[in-house]
């Protein structure tokens, strides 16, 4: 039976798939709690800290509650996404940026040399997911729709209250699809359309970076969604 609602031009089919997406997650995030939300599941996990107690040597934010964000170099397992960014036409420097570490070791990465021991890739708290997926369209808000001067690590003040957080991820989800919905097709198709720092936005139409930020926010749901249901499950016996 067709859809009547359904749209078949190219911005409309990927504001139907936002839409969708948004709805999903709205769903399985209700009735979060402060201790689900900053719940972790094994030692060592990233999460969001009072500053000054972070667990990493990047963690960032502008308030009182910072980000955990990395190691000091790319950890090994992280290669394959490195030479993914070069392959997809990110510049050495971008990606050097990106990572927080100097131009020469990225071309050492490259070049498959200078490889330290592997590295677990690290488990995350529900509040480290929304935290990076909210500072990542906040900052592609403000290098895109808005003045596109301010750092976008600055731009959320992250919280320990799962409710606050939440109100103020769905307001600014709200303002970027609003943003995004008003676009004309010359701006889809506009190469630098958007000028994020933290990515290769500025090397392509913005139709490509769209879709690209559609599947960022169905992947770090759906990892979301799995931590939730991991929450419910943490004192299940196997039978």
């Amino acid at each position: 039976m067709e859809n009547e609602g359904a749209r078949n031009d190219r911005l409309g089919l990927l504001l139907d798939q936002f839409d969708h997406a948004r709805e999903m997650a709205q769903v399985r995030l209700t009735g979060l709690s402060d201790e689900e939300y900053l719940w972790e599941p094994v030692p060592g996990c990233w999460s969001i800290r009072r500053r000054g107690e972070a667990a990493t040597p990047r963690a960032f934010g502008p308030g009182e509650w910072v980000l955990d964000q990395g190691a000091p170099d790319i950890p090994a397992n992280e290669y394959a996404e490195v030479a993914r960014q070069a392959a997809d036409g990110m510049s050495v420097a971008k990606i050097a940026d990106d990572w927080s570490v100097s131009v020469e070791r990225v071309e050492q990465i490259l070049a498959h040399t200078g490889a330290p021991e592997p590295d677990e890739t690290p488990i995350t708290t529900i509040a480290w997911r929304l935290a990076h997926v909210h500072f990542h369209f906040a900052g592609q808000w403000e290098w895109t729709f808005g003045e596109r001067r301010q750092e976008p690590k600055l731009l959320v003040d992250f919280t320990p209250s799962a409710a606050v957080a939440l109100e103020r991820f769905w307001a600014l989800i709200d303002r970027w699809r609003g943003s995004v919905a008003a676009m004309t097709d010359e701006q889809l198709d506009t190469v630098g359309f958007s000028q994020y720092p933290y990515s290769n936005d500025a090397d392509y139409p913005f139709i490509t970076v769209l879709s690209a930020a559609n599947l960022e926010l169905i992947h770090h749901m759906a990892e979301i969604a799995l931590l939730r249901d991991l929450w419910q499950a943490r004192f299940t016996t196997p039978r």
